[in-house]
Formats: C-alpha cells, structure tokens, sequence
C-alpha cells in the first residue's frame, strides 16, 4: 500500500489544494478518473458552455439591432466550427493541465475512481493508498429523474451536448433552471425549435420572481415554455423523441415531439462513488458531504469542499473554498478561519443575462424587521437609452438600520459584470452600499443603472410580506 501526507480526490478545485501541498514539499496523491482533468468547470460547465452562449449572444445582438437602426442579415450558421473551436480550446486546457500534473516531481496521479475501504484508505483501481490528510472535490454530475420510458431512448444531458456535430433542428429541454435556459438560449440562437418543459411555476425559480417573469417573457419571443408541467412519460420513434406531461393546472395530458431532448433538471453529487461512509465520512439525505463551517467533514483530517457539499455549487465558490481549506489544513498553528459564502454572485447567460448575489427580498424579510428595497431600470439610464431601450432592471436590498447590503439581482445586459460592483461593496469594510452612492460614475455608462437603484431606496417592513 502507497503512504502520501496528502490525498486529493478531484482536478477541479481540487487542484489548488494539491499545488499548496506540493509546494509544501508534500507527497501528494490526485485521484481522478480522468482524463480529462479540470473538473466540471473546464471540461463540461462554465467553459464550454460559454464558449457556445457566446455566439448565441452574437445573434440575438443581430436580430435585435433593427430597433437602433441597423438592418442587418444572419447567414447559414456555422454549427460545426462553433462546435469544435469550443472543443480545441478544452482540449489544449486538458492536454497543458495532464502536463503538468505528470511532469511535477512529488505528485503522483492515480487515473481512476476511487472508492474508501476504511479509515483513510482507498481502493483506486488495481491500488491500494493511505492519506493522512485527505480533501474531497469529487464533483457531480447530471441527474436523471425516474421518469418512465428514460432508459429507453438517447437523450443529451450537460455533458453530452458538447459532443453533438450536427445541429438538431428542434429541441425539447426537461428542465427550467440554469442549465436548461442557458441552452434554449443556445440552441434558439443557432436555430433550433426549442421548447422547455418546467415542472415549477417559473423559470429559474431560486431567482427574484420578477426577474423570472420578465426572463420568461423575453425568451418566449424565441421559444416554447411550458411551466406547470409534470413529465410523465418519454418515447422515441424513427428518431423523434415525444415528451408526455400533465399540465398541472389544468390536468390536460400534453405531447411535444423534438428529434432531441436534453435533460437539464438538476445536479447530483459524485459522493456515493467513493463511499465515504467507510472513512467515517457522513452524507446528507441528498448525498451531499456534510462539513462544518471550517469545511471539515465528521472525520478528523479529511476536508470537503466544491460540488461534493451542497452549499454555492459555482466555479468560483470552490477556489474560495479550496483557499479555505488550504488555510485550515496547512496553516501551520494560525487560527482556523470560517467559510464565509453570503457575498457569493453567480450569473445566469441566458438573453437577457441575470446576475444575483446575496438573500432575495423574500429571504430578507424573513430575517430582518426593516429593509430598504431599491429599483431602476436601464430604460431610465442614458446609456439604456443609447441601447434602445433594452428590458431589465437592478433590484437591490439594503439593511434598514446599518445601511449594508443584503442582496443585489440584475437582469438585462452586462449583468454578470455590473452585480461586481455590488459583490465589492459587499466583500469589504461594513458592506455598506454608500461607496456605491457617494462614488463617481462615467456618464453615460450601465454601472449607472446600479447606483441608481441605491439612489432609489424605498422602506419595505415585515407586515408588508402579509398584504
């Protein structure tokens, strides 16, 4: 059996943890099945799925310039170069990082899934390995309801699409989250029918309901949405999928047929793999890890962090995260810091894009007596204006008493930019919103829009949640 000072299970965030330790001068293991390495960000998630949104992007700027004065025509797209430059650019990231892993001295990579045995030890392929400190940033991965007729036809999940080379010519999406709008906004933009079926009353639900609605009204200009609606049963015929669902207002039995179907209702985590429960390691009732707030899971000396534990399953959250832990584990006698994820944005690249960070106005409410709720639309700025007017708005919610900032959500262009200026704000000092306020804007220029909807503030107190 191999001894290592460290075991690291997951190239994504992983990777961080495992580059401190070994430039600590520590035997490092790196478990992952790979290749490729990077985890779900490089290989399946935020890279190449922006890389194909991109384009989509590009077209809805074309088809929307006639409101500005510009007449403009979009030719044949070119599906199979989109396809492949998203390809080429991943396959250079893979190919740099397995270069890297396998030429440092101190690193060993065990190339396939690793599953615990007992304390501290796992079982990877053919080999047998013993951490004495061990970090999980195992990942997830799609999941796949029990819906009948599933295991019967071809479908395309998150991982899948990327592999696709000829555009289908209709696409239904079971799934109204942030996987599945992204790619309607995708497959719409290339041409495809796109239609979306959503069990819930509203696209994007973790979202501020009116930032839902208005996503639902634009992008209805594009495609089919049906909210309300269970999915009962899938079929295929001579390659055409048929999705059977109940609308669950009405109680009609629908039918939609597409030649593709992708599956997009949620994410699940890669824990049950490595069964960790044999290291002493307990999992939630969704199979999530369970840590502490200094990400220490049930066992001494084993960490957990990323997509494994179910808290801001975003790119960006995990490298904080994996930054915490490296912390903890390696700080060599400083103190312990806690994991601190309020001031965590994400962003949704949908057209209009969306942005959000911090609590909703509901959430809000519920645990303060007193908030400040702002609003101000880009129509209302120079620079909206100068854009023809496009559809969106900042919304923003401030402690009543203190002045910080509880949340900030944003729908329209340039959203996963402008929410910065509001995670900054937030990050540092009080998190008050008057350096927002008091700070000088270029004129004409969208972070206006954010500082108006600060100079914008109205009272809104608990009783109101009850009219």
């Amino acid at each position: 059996m191999d001894k290592f000072d460290v075991i690291v299970i997951g190239s994504g965030s992983g990777m961080i943890v495992a580059s401190d330790a070994v430039d600590n001068g520590l035997k490092v293991a790196l478990v992952d099945k790979g290749p490729p390495l990077g985890g779900t960000c490089l290989n399946w998630g935020c890279i190449p799925s922006k890389m194909l949104i991109y384009p989509a992007d590009v077209v809805a700027m074309i088809q929307e310039a006639e409101r500005i004065g510009i007449k403009a025509k979009i030719e044949p797209i070119d599906f199979q170069n989109i396809m492949q430059r998203m390809r080429h650019l991943v396959t250079e990231e893979n190919q740099g990082m397995a270069k890297g892993v396998e030429g440092t001295p101190g690193i060993k990579w065990f190339k396939d899934v690793g599953e615990f045995v007992s304390d501290y030890t796992m079982q990877v392929g053919d080999e047998k390995i013993k951490g004495d400190k061990i970090f999980i940033a195992s990942g997830a991965r799609p999941f796949i309801p029990p819906i009948k007729g599933i295991d019967g036809i071809e479908y395309l999940t998150n991982e899948t699409v990327l592999e696709l080379e000829k555009l289908p010519k209709s696409v239904i999406i079971i799934g109204g989250g942030y996987i599945g709008c992204e790619y309607s906004h995708f497959f719409a933009g290339m041409g495809s029918e796109v239609t979306i079926v959503e069990l819930g009353s509203k696209l994007v639900p973790a979202e501020e309901p009116e930032i839902s609605e208005l996503l639902k009204k634009e992008m209805e200009k594009r495609m089919a949405i049906h909210t309300n609606h269970q999915v009962a049963e899938v079929k295929e015929k001579n390659g055409i999928k048929t999705v059977v669902a109940k609308d669950t207002t009405s109680q009609q039995i629908k039918e939609f047929s597409a030649e593709a179907l992708l599956m997009a209702v949620g994410r699940k985590p890669n824990s049950d793999l490595l069964k960790p429960e044999k290291t002493g390691v307990e999992v939630d009732n969704k199979g999530f890890i369970k840590v502490n707030e200094y990400l220490e899971t049930t066992k001494k000396n084993i960490w957990a962090f990323g997509d494994a534990i179910d808290k801001q399953m975003f790119r960006h959250a995990a490298n904080y995260e994996a930054q915490v832990v490296v912390h903890n584990a390696f700080g060599k006698g400083k103190n312990k810091v806690p994991v601190d994820l309020f001031a965590t944005p994400h962003a949704v690249f949908t057209h209009p894009q969306i942005a959000s960070v911090g609590l909703t106005e509901a959430d809000a409410k519920k645990e303060f007596k007193k908030i400040l709720v702002g609003y101000y639309q880009y129509k209302e700025t120079a620079k909206g204006s100068a854009m023809g007017d496009p559809e969106g708005f900042v919304k923003v919610i401030v402690h009543h008493d203190t002045g910080k900032i509880l949340g900030g959500h944003i729908i329209g262009p340039f959203a996963p930019e402008l929410i910065q200026e509001i995670v900054n704000a937030m990050s540092y000092g009080n998190g008050s919103y008057a350096p927002i306020v008091l700070a000088m804007h270029i004129h004409p220029a969208a972070t206006e829009v954010v500082k108006w909807a600060f100079g914008n503030l109205r009272h809104v107190e608990q009783e109101d949640l009850e009219k």
